[in-house]
């Protein structure tokens, strides 16, 4: 694997550890359990990331179809801990594999965003991707803080 790709992937590992620690014994009520009005629960939070996850490295730069269905990500309710790592393992699965594949000229690869009707480079995807997982993971790590202190 190049040596970019090495440091990508390193990116994406670190921040689904950091996925992990905070769901980490956390109770199934947690994971539903919304911290206000118009706000969305971890279980919702990590539905998506995993989805969009998947999505942008397995479907945009790696062509391979996931059958990505985003509105559902949001309905996401009583899915247990192990089964939602699950969902982000397989995207970290799939981003080995694309990662492995890939070379740097491919990087300008122009690939179409479907579910979006854009079109982006496969670099683009890939920078993308990682700024939206740890986004999405800052938000898990803030969601779990306001559960761990609701009530004091």
């Amino acid at each position: 694997m190049e040596r970019l790709f090495q440091d990508m992937l390193e990116r994406f590992e670190t921040i689904h550890k950091v996925i992990e620690t905070a769901v980490a014994d956390l109770p199934a009520e947690a994971l539903d359990w919304k911290p206000g009005p118009d706000m969305n629960s971890i279980a919702v939070i990590l539905a998506h990331t995993a989805g969009a996850w998947r999505y942008w490295v397995g479907d945009v730069a790696g062509d391979l179809p996931s059958g990505r269905v985003r509105a559902e990500e949001f309905e996401t309710f009583k899915v247990d801990a192990a089964e939602m790592l699950g969902r982000l393992s397989k995207a970290l699965d799939t981003t080995r594999q694309v990662l492995g594949q890939l070379a740097p000229p491919r990087l300008g690869e122009a690939r179409t965003a479907g579910m979006f009707n854009e079109e982006r480079t496969v670099g683009w995807a890939l920078l993308h991707v990682l700024e939206h997982t740890a986004l999405h993971a800052g938000h898990i790590q803030l969601t779990r803080q306001l559960w761990d202190q609701r009530g004091e």
